[in-house]
């Protein structure tokens, strides 16, 4: 008996043979399991708010439950879209989201100090969510064409400044809105798409040096927004202004100290049928899970995150080529850090900056991108698994 290649490594993967392999189901429960929970939470967070939900206590159910439809129909179709067609769409997919970043600042909606809406349709989107996966592709597209036409040669400083240059874009557009919490995420993003694709240490060390002072210029020369300022403030001293920048982390620390073990069962939260803590069906979601599910159901919630970083991560080291492999990794850093400053602003560890919970929080904008992602990364593990199922094809001899 000899083990054979049916096909030659380099060959591309052909579409029939992405359907033997099959998903990373690891991945797909994790993240349906959180985006049930999140659904519950959101519904537990707005079922007595008659001020959002106008006295019908299932609104925010039914809307979420919406998009939850179409991010599920997002993810299948990218999942069901072949890898080369997924590269050529690439650029297609930034320059959308660029487009849909100007027009934010030309006839967006402002809301909570930050311009970072459109209004289509009844609904309303938030194009830098999709911004972050735009950015994640376009560098992996980017550093993948160019070293894949060096032959292999690595990542030097001509391809580090056009994967700069592809995520500085959106980030001045951003900046203008101004979404502070974005750009924090985005920024801790682009690093780990850098370090990842082999990017030299001497770039990621300027790049934090960079980072470091222009966050003390920024302060200095007064571009950021006074409330933005009173939100650090807070954050080093949450008494400072209890009820006013400081206001939002006392009550979310109250809601999650108030769960204890096992908490205080769904709907059942205080804290959160009160209506204390502001923004809570989004930003502040956790709280929910902190006060009715308790130490318990919130380190359930950081498990569940935990698996589908691990998976992306796990889909990252085995993809078959350099775009899967950083695109992968770019993913996983997104949302690390992402929920890490969510959940990290919740408990007051991390200043008050309005990021969502990766499939957790309400919102269409957040979901249907992160769907997209999760719809990639199965794609990416599809065509991986295919390749070494066919490497590995046991033949009589």
């Amino acid at each position: 008996m000899t083990v054979l290649s049916t096909r030659p490594a380099g060959r591309p993967q052909t579409a029939g043979s992405l359907r033997a392999p099959g998903l990373d189901w690891l991945l797909m429960l994790a993240t349906l399991a959180l985006v049930v929970l999140g659904t519950l939470l959101v519904w537990s967070a707005t079922s007595t708010r008659a001020d959002l939900t106008g006295g019908d206590a299932d609104a925010y159910l039914r809307k979420q439950l919406v998009n939850v439809a179409i991010g599920l129909v997002l993810m299948v179709a990218v999942l069901a879209t072949d890898h080369r067609w997924v590269r050529i769409l690439a650029p297609l997919a930034y320059v959308a989201s660029v487009v849909g970043l100007v027009l934010v600042l030309v006839a967006g909606t402002t809301i909570n100090g930050s311009r970072s809406w459109l209004q289509v349709g009844g609904m309303s989107i938030q194009p830098s969510e999709f911004a972050k996966l735009a950015v994640v592709i376009g560098m992996a597209l980017v550093v993948a064409e160019r070293t894949e036409r060096r032959w292999g040669r690595g990542v030097g400083s001509l391809e580090v400044v056009a994967m700069l240059t592809i995520a500085g874009i959106p980030a001045v557009l951003i900046l203008l809105q101004p979404d502070l919490g974005t750009m924090l995420v985005l920024s801790a993003t682009v690093f780990g798409v850098l370090a990842i694709a082999g990017a030299g240490g001497r770039w990621l060390g300027g790049l934090g040096l960079a980072a470091v002072v222009g966050a003390i210029g920024a302060v200095s020369a007064g571009v950021l927004k006074p409330y933005q300022v009173d939100r650090f403030l807070a954050f080093t001293n949450p008494g400072l202004d209890p009820r006013g920048a400081g206001y939002n982390t006392e009550q979310a620390r109250i809601a999650v100290g108030n769960g204890g073990l096992f908490g205080q069962g769904l709907f059942e939260g205080s804290q959160t049928r009160s209506g204390f803590v502001p923004e809570q069906h989004t930003d502040f979601i956790f709280t929910v899970a902190g006060e009715e599910l308790g130490l318990v159901g919130a380190g359930v919630t950081i498990l569940l995150l935990a698996v589908v970083i691990w998976r992306a991560l796990a889909i990252s080291a085995e993809a078959g080529d350099l775009f899967g492999r950083v695109a992968a990794a770019g993913i996983a850093c997104w949302w690390g850090f992402q929920a890490f400053q969510n959940i990290g602003m919740c408990l007051g560890i991390m200043p008050v900056t309005g990021v969502p919970l990766p499939f957790v929080s309400y919102g269409g904008s957040s979901l249907f991108a992160g769907m997209l992602a999760l719809g990639l990364l199965q794609n990416i593990h599809l065509r991986s698994s295919g390749r070494s199922s066919h490497r590995g094809a046991v033949l009589p001899g």
